[in-house]
């Protein structure tokens, strides 16, 4: 079983600085949940008159420099934990900004010899990192100052390999609550560590999204300013990290598993192999995929070891860390793709008009990866050629969907996942085609989220740019390729089966198809790769955001081309066309067979898109 460790650190009186009411009741209260709730096998705490730690000689725990440094160095300088272990650190108390550096302040460190009296984050966390375990999070609950003269406090630096929670933004104050005895955001913290069941905050996305929420709420409710606690998550794909495995749910494990593979296929195997004892942990101790991964990474860390030309590696997203072999990165010389097709394996899911799960199978797909540059790749998934049926048969309500009509499509590469923002805003700084691009144009802010408030034309030049540096035809799907990615096969309203839940689909679940319940409403993107993919390895194909395509509208499908090639009309580009619905579309909306359209200038929260990698489109006029 995986050992859980922790250091509480709450400073109510300090020599150099003013005191505060209720950081070591903070610090008291975390140490009680951690020991009788959280199960912790090891809980450290330090405060104004907390008892030493037995020891010899004994380890004194008044929150002094001298004091916690010691413990931190002593403590920490072999590995005592193992992968797959957690280590948290709590604080509460005072925090500053020095030499564009976050320090904790202890007890009697002095503001004006910060860099030589206060504890840097960054210190603490390479300590930390020394334990062996590989999950290690940070509460810091230590904006409780005036911050420097420029009212800057802290939360401004990542700290790679960690999870670190901030109680508040850079240039706001956390505040305790008289009421309460205790600061906002432990009190909160504590209250969404305890939700068991439905609505838990057992991952790290989740217990962000309730920190992000609650705090500011309890805030007003006190008459306290603004207060907007976050996370940040080095690498990105510790963001479904689990941290309460006893209240993990199937989605959660799901989640993370595709981050491992994901990982798997970055050839990132420290960081897949961390990933996958996760999910054995939270499946509590026996996990058949991450058996079989274990064997898998172990084979490709010998063969990257007797390699004499380790690679540097590519993710989907944000960067990743501990790269260890990887599809090489583009050269002049070299195209910027992997040289050849990599597998990623994946589940299938299969509801019935109910939306309960019917059939649940192992699937794989081919991919290559395109190296975008600062180690942010694009998976592009190979998409066999063959016959399908396009639209929907007589019946039906819609009439832009009809006639149903047979259409060949020729085997193409499509996005693996919907453009991230992490994607656009490395090609938005490639050199313009023929219009600028915004760098961070999106409503929903997050690397790993959908790009969107994205126009086609501005879609379009996204693919121009694309295609320019990497010396590959990029562009968006025709109708054609669109649906017959989306349905991968199935015949169905959705490649799920005859409807879809919240479960599955990011969509308005206070809105139902067939016989299926209703559900979360999240009213806003979710990072790509949260739900299961299609049977082609696609992910996020329904809902979540609306995809552009390359056609022009029709009002039908009469005349419409029996190929894959994109339906034009030269003449008429009042309005393209949108497919695959959004996070705000009603379950119809989302079907594999609904279209949409806009003008090419229209941009809204709603919209993003995936690419095409292959020849460009031929068009049908």
């Amino acid at each position: 079983m995986a050992q859980n460790w922790a250091i509480a650190v709450g400073i109510n009186k300090y020599s150099n600085l003013q005191h505060l009411n209720y950081a070591k009741f903070d610090a008291m209260a975390m140490r009680d949940w951690l020991e009788r709730e959280g199960k912790f096998d090891r809980v450290f705490l330090f405060t104004d008159d907390s008892p030493e730690i037995p020891a010899s000689p004994p380890i004194s725990t008044q929150p002094t420099y001298g004091n916690l440094r010691r413990f931190l160095r002593v403590n920490f300088e072999q590995s005592l934990l193992k992968p797959g272990d957690n280590l948290w650190f709590f604080f509460s108390g005072h925090g500053r900004r020095e030499a564009e550096k976050d320090y904790l302040m202890l007890a009697d460190s002095d503001p004006g010899e910060v860099e030589h009296s206060a504890i840097s984050v960054n210190y603490v966390t390479e300590r930390l990192r020394r334990s062996g375990a590989d999950n290690v999070v940070l509460f810091l609950d230590a904006c409780r100052d005036e911050g420097t003269k420029s009212g800057l406090g802290i939360g401004e630096e990542k700290h790679q390999g960690v999870i670190t929670f901030y109680s508040c933004r850079a240039k706001e104050k956390a505040y305790e609550i008289e009421d309460l005895e205790q600061g906002s955001f432990t009190y909160n913290l504590l209250s969404a560590l305890r939700i068991q069941g439905e609505g838990n905050c057992a991952t790290v996305e989740r217990l962000e999204r309730y920190l992000s929420l609650q705090v500011p709420q309890l805030n007003r409710k006190y008459g306290k300013n603004p207060q907007n606690p976050y996370a940040m998550t080095e690498p990105a794909t510790k963001l479904h990290l689990i941290l309460l495995p006893q209240y993990a749910t199937l989605q959660d494990i799901a989640a993370l598993k595709n981050d491992a593979y994901r990982a798997e296929v970055g050839r990132n195997w420290e960081l897949a192999r961390q990933l996958w004892i996760r999910v054995n942990i939270s499946a509590r101790g026996y996990d058949e995929d991450a058996i079989e991964a274990f064997v898998r990474i172990a084979t490709q860390q010998q063969q990257s070891f007797s390699s004499s030309t380790p690679e540097p590696s590519i993710s989907s997203g944000a960067r990743t860390s501990n790269p260890v072999s990887s599809p090489k990165i583009a050269s002049k010389t070299t195209p910027p793709v992997s040289t050849a097709p990599l597998v990623f394996q994946f589940e299938v899911v299969t509801v019935n008009d109910q939306g309960k799960e019917v059939n649940r199978k192992k699937g794989q797909a081919e991919y290559i990866v395109s190296d975008l540059g600062n180690g942010v790749g694009l998976e592009m998934v190979s998409i066999p050629g063959d016959k399908f049926l396009m639209g929907s048969p007589e019946g039906t309500k819609d009439a832009d969907e009809k006639p149903q009509h047979e259409v060949t499509v020729q085997p193409f590469f499509i996005g693996k996942y919907q453009v991230t923002q992490a994607q656009w805003k490395i090609v938005a700084g490639f050199p313009k085609v023929n219009r600028d691009l915004e760098s961070d144009p999106s409503n929903f802010k997050g690397d790993n989220r959908p790009i969107e408030t994205i126009s086609w034309d501005e879609a379009v030049e996204f693919c121009a740019r694309l295609s320019k540096r990497l010396g590959s035809e990029y562009r968006l799907p025709s109708e054609a390729e669109w649906e017959y990615a989306c349905r991968a096969g199935t015949t169905t309203p959705f490649h799920f089966g005859d409807t879809i839940t919240t479960d599955l689909v990011n969509y308005n679940g206070n809105y139902t198809f067939a016989k299926s319940p209703k559900g979360k409403y999240r009213n806003e993107t979710t990072p790509v790769g949260t739900f299961p993919p299609n049977a082609f390895g696609l992910y996020d194909i329904h809902g979540n955001v609306w995809e552009w395509c390359a056609d022009t509208w029709h009002g039908n499908y009469q005349g419409a081309p029996n190929n894959e090639t994109s339906w034009i009309n030269e003449n008429d580009n009042q309005y393209r066309v949108l497919r695959g619905g959004s996070w705000g579309s009603t379950p119809d909306i989302c079907r594999s067979a609904n279209r949409r359209r806009y003008t090419p200038d229209f941009r809204n929260y709603f919209v993003g898109f995936r690419v095409v990698l292959g020849g460009v489109a031929r068009t049908l006029h």
